[in-house]
């Protein structure tokens, strides 16, 4: 699923420049105003990366679902914070026994943000183009789907095998509804069904969204939201103490303190599938010996990471606690030097060197836990720190490279393990087998199970290390209600966001 991929790796620039925020420990919440809603209110959120273009069709990367899906754009269904699957332009859905049919009821008296009637023929249209169209985003991922039909309200979607993933996929772009053959210049403007319409692009600055009077939902809370890109954590901070902007994303949990002192804001940790993963390039000499990849995953201290990282918890295999197929795989290589210095040993490994090669944007902090880990135990690892058209020329194209560390967000992207064609270099037939069974089950448990032993076995072959499953590290005005806590880097849905006078 390479297009899928080619997304992923936009994905990865997008969080890329976030600070190394760790991983989740749970949800503390969101504050709670004791003021009263001001629905003429403009809430001001800092966001990290800003999108190069806003056609949610065709350009990659994070930071276009982040801001576009659920606000902007919908489709038949969507998906909450903690993965769940929700009706949206679909008021109810239903799948056969079989998994060869979905039925949706399409809600009526849905508009378009200009106004035009959302009608069963745009989500046909839609629909087929997502799957139609190669260079629209994830088109492969409705590769199974045979027809897509109306009648009256009823849309049908038949399959030509069994996709467990349909439902998730049509929660993404690949789900999206758009208006038939819409006229609108998608780069530089927005014609979707969700709570708000774009208002104004300051590029370089901000991005604007406003409150869509003509919602078919539950109207958005405030007058508008501003996306203020800020990429610096300090700078963040400023803007937050100086009162110019009222939540902070992507924030850095060892600034807690300082974001704090004043009273006016709470830092939140909550749960993401955002995943700090170490590669390890199976074509390298040293790495091919399944003894030395155990012996670095061994050598490094998940524990020390997390905490140097001011939040979080370790992770040990491919899969984050908010995905099916989890499993705690933390007694497969548990942190153990001295065990790593036998295995090296056993290996023939003797003060072997390798080279991280890394996007800058991740800062030292990682880095130089893994330098100081790996030299404990008898490998000397060189950094290379580079930018990112040169990761993903180096890495992500070629496979160039002994180690590289990149912060995975996608959720459910298991996909990529039984990819022989990722950059991770893992081939495994019966890795793919499985996640193949995955797909072809009419069963959620059933899918989730083929997933979990699937994962085990890229964890105790030592395909790589999960050094910790990322947080989503926000700082909250206690004027502030309703702002998401859980997978912010991905999808931020501002519907229940609220501020109150004062």
């Amino acid at each position: 699923m390479l297009a899928r991929t080619l997304v992923a790796a936009a994905a990865i620039v997008a969080t890329a420049a976030l600070a190394l925020t760790g991983c989740t420990g749970g949800s503390a919440g969101t504050p709670s105003s004791t003021g009263t809603p001001d629905p003429e209110a403009s809430a001001a959120i800092r966001l990290v990366l800003e999108p190069s273009n806003l056609d949610i069709r065709q350009t990659a990367g994070a930071a276009l679902d982040q801001i576009l899906m659920d606000n902007v754009y919908q489709g038949l269904v969507s998906r909450t914070p903690d993965q769940k699957i929700v009706p949206a332009l679909a008021s109810e859905f239903t799948k056969s026994a079989d998994g060869l049919t979905y039925t949706f009821t399409l809600r009526e008296g849905v508009t378009f943000a200009d106004g035009q009637k959302l009608t069963p023929d745009d989500v046909v249209w839609s629909l087929t183009q997502h799957k139609t169209q190669a260079g629209w985003a994830d088109a492969d991922t409705l590769s199974r789907v045979k027809s897509v039909t109306a009648s009256g309200q009823t849309i049908t979607i038949t399959m030509s095998k069994p996709d467990s993933t349909l439902l998730w996929n049509l929660t993404g772009r690949a789900g999206v509804i758009l208006k038939k053959d819409d006229k609108v210049d998608y780069k530089t403007a927005a014609n979707g069904t969700g709570p708000f319409v774009l208002g104004s692009w300051k590029q370089g600055d901000s991005i604007t969204f406003e409150r869509n009077d003509a919602y078919w939902g539950t109207k958005a809370k405030v007058k508008e939201v501003v996306f203020d890109y800020i990429p610096d954590n300090q700078a963040a901070l400023n803007a937050a103490l100086a009162g110019e902007v009222d939540v902070l994303t992507g924030f850095d949990a060892n600034l807690k303190d300082q974001v704090e002192a004043g009273g006016d804001f709470r830092l939140v940790l909550g749960k993401s599938t955002d995943k700090g993963t170490l590669a390890m390039n199976s074509h390298n000499t040293w790495l091919k010996d399944k003894r030395v990849r155990q012996a670095i995953r061994q050598a490094i201290d998940h524990e020390a990471v997390v905490k140097a990282l001011g939040s979080g918890q370790p992770m040990y295999g491919p899969i984050p606690q908010l995905d099916p197929g989890y499993e705690d795989l933390s007694a497969v290589a548990p942190y153990d030097p001295a065990a790593a210095k036998q295995l090296l040993k056993d290996a023939g490994a003797h003060d072997i060197t390798l080279t991280l090669t890394i996007y800058n944007g991740y800062g030292t902090t990682i880095p130089q836990i893994l330098v100081s880990d790996l030299n404990a135990v008898g490998i000397t690892l060189k950094v290379d720190a580079v930018e990112f058209p040169t990761w993903l020329n180096d890495v992500y194209i070629n496979k160039n490279y002994d180690l590289s560390f990149v912060l995975h967000t996608e959720a459910r992207d298991f996909e990529n393990w039984a990819n022989p064609d990722y950059y991770f270099t893992y081939d495994n037939p019966q890795v793919q087998r499985l996640y193949q069974q995955s797909l072809d089950a009419t069963d959620d448990a059933q899918a989730a199970g083929y997933l979990k032993q699937a994962a085990r076995i890229v964890s105790e072959d030592m395909a790589a290390d999960w050094v910790y499953n990322g947080a989503s590290v926000v700082a909250v005005g206690t004027n502030i209600t309703g702002m998401p806590s859980v997978n912010v880097n991905e999808r931020l849905n501002l519907a229940e966001i609220a501020k109150s006078k004062g």
